[in-house]
């Protein structure tokens, strides 16, 4: 089988060998530093790590290390990516942890009095900073920008300024990465944007040069229970604009990617939920149908929904709002358990995700610890397909790439029988 005959058949949930995913899309990822020392360890050929994720300083799994650890997905990205840039016009840069990356040419920054590194948006640097890497940092955080705001006098176009009309420029992009990946026998996953409703992760508008409304985590959370209509306003808003963009979207990219990652909003925390499962059925879940029916009726695309914590009882719901894929597979939270995870929903809906605990077995276990839990994982989430195998969340940096590359060895083994 093909890489991508391995992805459809997973997706359709028929048996074969579990496909594998390691850059796909921006919580599927590996650290730049971390892929450096992977590419090391298996005596690839010396380069210097692109960034594909500022944010989260993933680096781009280059087509050696595809053929290393088995992976199976390519990403189809819109090359627009936050703080507001393009990855083009790739430049040097200098980590304070002192690995020479490329980042791209729009990735403008200043350092602080005690080495903060701050990024600013769209590049441009007469606005203030956006993100910031602490000086003992490995990624970036969000600056908190929120502005006073009169809550008696809020304003929709406020809190919608970033949804708008996909451009010339990124549909062009689009076109001719659809082009580069469609012949290469992989699957391949779409990263296009504009479906998260409620993100937490782009409230706070980071590649806005200067944002209005509701833009601090809190009082984000806090409008969810104060005035839901107001939310339930922007959501319309954005709804329109994400359906005009996927049109225009699925006239150029076809058939090109297998999935798309539709929507990143978090539900679940380590321990429970962020919100009541009314409040899911009420302000989210109309829209997550409108965005996935549209895709299924107009594409052949599968529909993935990242949602990391302890979910179980919201996975019946995000079925019925027709996603296809769930991701990032929190086993480790509570109430997770895998094998009642495979045995209530493994034929309903793909995990994409749970190779492995993130949190504790990948960065601080032994190698053996790492081969032997994701071979278990395998051999719960892989049966009968329906399951893509990557780690819970991105690899982050300082994991020992021993562990990396016993991690991918299990589950070449277990393909092997």
């Amino acid at each position: 089988m093909t890489s991508k005959q391995k992805l459809k058949a997973s997706l359709s949930f028929q048996p074969g060998p579990i496909p594998v995913d390691l850059g796909g899309t921006p919580v599927t990822g590996m650290h730049c530093e971390t892929v450096a020392a992977v590419r090391d360890l298996l005596g690839l050929e010396k380069r210097i790590i692109r960034i594909v994720d500022p944010y989260q300083m993933l680096g781009a799994i280059e087509d050696d290390l595809i053929e290393a650890l088995g992976v199976d997905v390519l990403p189809l990205w819109d090359e627009r990516v936050m703080p507001g840039i393009r990855l083009r016009d790739f430049k040097e840069w200098k980590t304070p942890w002192g690995q020479v990356v490329l980042v791209p040419g729009d990735f403008n920054y200043t350092v602080d009095d005690i080495g903060n590194i701050q990024l600013y948006p769209q590049g441009d640097m007469s606005v203030k900073p956006s993100l910031m890497m602490p000086a003992s940092g490995r990624f970036f955080d969000a600056v908190d920008r929120q502005a006073p705001y009169d809550y008696e006098d809020l304003r929709i176009e406020d809190n919608t300024e970033e949804f708008t009309p996909i451009d010339d420029v990124s549909l062009s992009a689009l076109e001719r990465r659809a082009k580069e990946v469609g012949d290469t026998g992989r699957g391949v996953i779409g990263s296009f944007g504009g479906a998260a409703f409620g993100d937490i992760a782009l409230i706070t508008a980071v590649g806005l040069k200067d944002p209005k409304g509701i833009r601090g985590v809190a009082d984000w959370y806090m409008l969810l229970a104060t005035d839901p209509d107001f939310v339930l306003k922007i959501f319309d808003y954005q709804l329109e604009v994400v359906l005009e963009n996927l049109k225009k979207i699925a006239a150029v990219v076809g058939d090109a990617t297998d999935a798309i990652y539709t929507c990143g909003t978090d539900f679940g925390t380590q321990n429970g939920t962020f919100c009541s499962i009314e409040t899911f059925r009420n302000m989210y879940k109309p829209y997550y149908i409108k965005v996935n029916n549209w895709i299924h009726e107009n594409t052949n695309w599968k529909t993935f929904k990242h949602c990391c914590g302890a979910i179980f009882s919201f996975i019946p719901d995000l079925i019925e709002s027709g996603f296809d894929i769930l991701n990032p597979v929190q086993w480790t939270a509570s109430g997770m358990d895998r094998v009642e995870l495979k045995k209530n929903f493994g034929d309903r809906i793909v995990f994409w995700g749970g190779g492995t605990n993130t949190q504790n077995t990948l960065p601080f276990g032994t190698a053996k610890e790492v081969y032997d839990e994701a071979l278990e994982c395998c051999r719960i989430f892989g049966v009968n397909g329906g399951f893509v195998f990557n780690a819970i969340h991105n690899i982050q940096a300082k994991v020992p790439p021993e562990n990396v590359v016993a991690l991918f060895k299990a589950v070449q083994d277990y393909n092997r029988g």
